[in-house]
């Protein structure tokens, strides 16, 4: 298997394609497989770099909480394309892939050709953070203690934000919930103690946002209710930003829509490449 040495862990990555490089960052309750759809699709044209995140198999899954984190997310996606030569790449990501495509944009601007955080910000608003980091203890202790298989991967399939999937692809569905029960407990126990609830809130970032640059689109489901607030005030900081709402779509966009997510992102990378993005 094609591992990339990151600090402390090491992170399994799958490369297909050629062309401009795309990496594909994924949320938490899913895997590198979740860019199946994008993969099939983007990989006629451009190289297609997809990774396990640090705990999640069969990457490492380190024991250590010091070891999880935002700013090890950021560098474990840094470390893959070091690894694989890539100056600079496009950077996708969801949700909790899209909070670190967010941040890579902030601290690595040279290394992204554009940035798509899709379902990024549960979690930010500061009237909910207080409530969001009790629950992720909460939860993070218990998939330590329980792992996925049962009510906890229940609970998640059947969430107000992810019961979309399960109405419109039910095979799909099925898919995704198979994928979670194969989830480390101890891996995203601790990604849900010391990422997800030690995160900043975006919010946090507002001086840093409004100097970012970088070509990024922004995605959300219009009924992905904790991130809707996150990214319509993103669009209002970022300066060369769009804003994409997908129409009685939940948090897992690229999984319940993939043929308009690919759409839209193919039809983002297009104009960013022809430099028609950044209009002057």
């Amino acid at each position: 298997m094609p591992y990339a040495q990151a600090q402390g862990a090491k992170i399994y990555y799958e490369d297909v394609g050629h062309g401009l490089p795309i990496l594909f960052i994924h949320e938490f309750g899913a895997d590198h497989r979740e860019w199946r759809d994008q993969v099939q699709f983007f990989s006629r044209e451009y190289r297609c770099i997809t990774y396990a995140a640090r705990g999640y198999p069969p990457s490492e899954v380190p024991t250590d909480p010091k070891l999880y984190g935002q700013d090890f997310a950021v560098a474990d996606a840094v470390a893959v394309l070091r690894h694989l030569g890539i100056a600079k790449a496009h950077i996708v990501g969801l949700s909790m892939g899209g909070f670190a495509a967010i941040l890579f944009g902030i601290r690595h601007p040279d290394m992204a050709l554009s940035l798509v955080p899709a379902g990024a910000g549960s979690g930010s608003p500061k009237a909910h953070q207080a409530e969001f980091r009790r629950a992720c203890a909460a939860r993070g202790d218990l998939l330590i203690a329980q792992g996925w298989p049962g009510a906890l991967a229940e609970e998640t399939g059947h969430s107000p934000t992810r019961i979309q999937l399960k109405k419109k692809d039910p095979v799909g569905w099925a898919a995704y919930m198979q994928r979670l029960a194969e989830h480390s407990g101890v891996g995203t126990g601790l990604t849900m103690k010391h990422y997800q609830g030690e995160r900043d809130s975006i919010f946090d970032w507002d001086a840093e946002l409004r100097q970012m640059t970088v070509p990024t689109l922004l995605a959300c489901g219009d009924e992905d209710g904790p991130c809707i607030e996150t990214n319509v005030w993103l669009k209002s900081v970022l300066p060369n930003a769009g804003l994409w709402f997908c129409p009685r779509t939940g948090h897992a966009i690229n999984l319940e829509e993939p043929a308009a997510f690919n759409r839209e992102v193919a039809a983002f990378f297009s104009t960013v490449e022809r430099g028609r993005w950044t209009l002057g």
